[in-house]
């Protein structure tokens, strides 16, 4: 028979220990990595978790190199099915007018002119860009670098895919033009 001092000193150690018995969320980690993924997708295709804040390079059946990135903000996400249809290094950028009406603040110096801010450093498309198009169409959402390393990871975009200035350039020597891109 157990007896009460020894049911508490058990109940007390228990307490202290880590618990091995619920599933721990895995840590987010940009870093890109070789994975098994769960769906059938082409060898060459993309495939983006927002929620999440993945992206997946298919390289073979059900296997993939995944890189961390930054996803849209609720209500400005894009998602279905494009194809990378143009790809340029250390692209210019203007924001949209939806984004210069949205926050005319952030976006001033674009107000009322044609201005275009040249590739480089300094330009929040980033290293590269690669730009995403449905049925020959622009959809101006973009798989880009970003200046904004911390976003990574979080929903913090006008809707485009942000990573890393590294990954992005890694990135876009592994995929050509016509590369099907799903974001889910």
């Amino acid at each position: 028979m157990i007896s009460r001092r020894s049911f508490l000193a058990a109940g007390s150690a228990a307490a202290l220990l880590p618990r091995s018995g619920k599933a721990q969320a895995a840590e987010f980690d940009p870093t890109p990595q070789y994975v098994r993924i769960k769906k059938d997708f082409l060898p060459g295709q993309l495939l983006i978790l927002p929620r999440s804040y993945y992206l997946y390079f298919v390289t073979e059946p059900r296997k993939a190199i995944r890189y961390g990135c930054g996803v849209g903000k609720a209500g400005l996400e894009f998602t279905g099915t494009a194809t990378i249809d143009v790809k340029k290094e250390w692209p210019t950028w203007r924001p949209t007018q939806e984004m210069i009406e949205r926050d005319p603040r952030t976006y001033a110096r674009f107000k009322d002119n044609d201005y275009i801010q040249p590739g480089g450093p300094d330009n929040p498309l980033g290293a590269r860009a690669l730009y995403l198009f449905q049925n020959g169409v622009d959809t101006y959402f973009r798989i880009h670098g970003t200046t904004q390393p911390n976003t990574i990871g979080q929903s913090a975009s006008n809707g485009c895919i942000r990573m890393l200035n590294a990954h992005v350039i890694d990135l876009y020597e592994r995929v050509p033009i016509g590369t099907v891109v799903t974001v889910l």
